[in-house]
């Protein structure tokens, strides 16, 4: 059993956030027909096109909204978040490319629903779980980097008891917990400020897809202000 606990200087800098979680076990993340979730993909590609309807790629909704949440909080230079990373993407026709399945389901979703969604290998996770702000020199080494590369102090990441989980809110996660096709049990994370029926839809829809594809029903957990602290079964 796991908790997931957000500290309330989080809550103080980001106004209104809520964090949906989604639990699934005995799960078997590997492809049995790869092309069934890149048609997924490329239908929440031409989805997504709807969020970035204006030339000047920053003044859309989403990218000023989350550009926004982000200058509240402390994060490294650069950060974007990771709803951004993949709206870009799609506005400069570069490939989304199939990660593996749980990947694939969340990015669907993540690009339908115009929200940040990232998962991680609950088992690689360490004790329980913290969105928290750094006290710098957690140790932390991402996709293609060698080295370790800490967060910032006060820089708000998920970590546990080992290191960072992810920083700068979403914007990069740790290869240590990322999602393999050897993950059997995983966690999702979805933050939201504004639009919580868009959120409960999204994190309800990446709940049904993992059951359509994977054969697997999750737990849904949300923590906000008022409910910081979440137990994971």
């Amino acid at each position: 059993m796991k908790k997931f606990i957000v500290d309330k200087s989080v809550f103080e800098s980001i106004e209104n956030l809520s964090i949906f979680i989604l639990v699934v076990k005995n799960v078997k993340n590997k492809y049995d027909e790869k092309n069934k979730y890149r048609k997924l993909i490329n239908e929440s590609i031409i989805n997504a096109r709807k969020y970035i309807t204006n030339e000047v790629f920053s003044e859309n909704k989403i990218i000023k909204k989350w550009r926004n949440i982000l200058s509240c909080i402390k994060t490294k230079k650069g950060s974007r978040s990771s709803i951004e990373s993949l709206l870009k993407r799609v506005k400069n026709n570069n490939e989304i490319n199939n990660i593996n399945p749980l990947v694939d389901l969340y990015n669907s979703v993540s690009l339908l629903y115009g929200v940040p969604l990232g998962g991680e290998d609950l088992d690689k996770i360490k004790g329980d779980i913290y969105l928290t702000k750094a006290h710098g020199g957690e140790y932390f080494i991402t996709l293609g980097c060698e080295k370790n590369e800490p967060p910032l102090v006060d820089e708000v990441i998920y970590k546990d008891k080992e290191g960072a989980i992810c920083r700068s809110l979403n914007w990069r996660e740790a290869t240590r917990t990322m999602l393999s096709e050897e993950t059997i049990n995983a966690i999702f994370f979805l933050e939201e400020t504004t639009d919580i029926e868009n959120a409960k839809k999204a994190i309800n829809q990446l709940n049904k897809l993992i059951k359509i594809y994977l054969s697997v029903e999750g737990e849904i957990y949300c923590v906000n202000k008022n409910n910081v602290i979440a137990t994971i079964t």
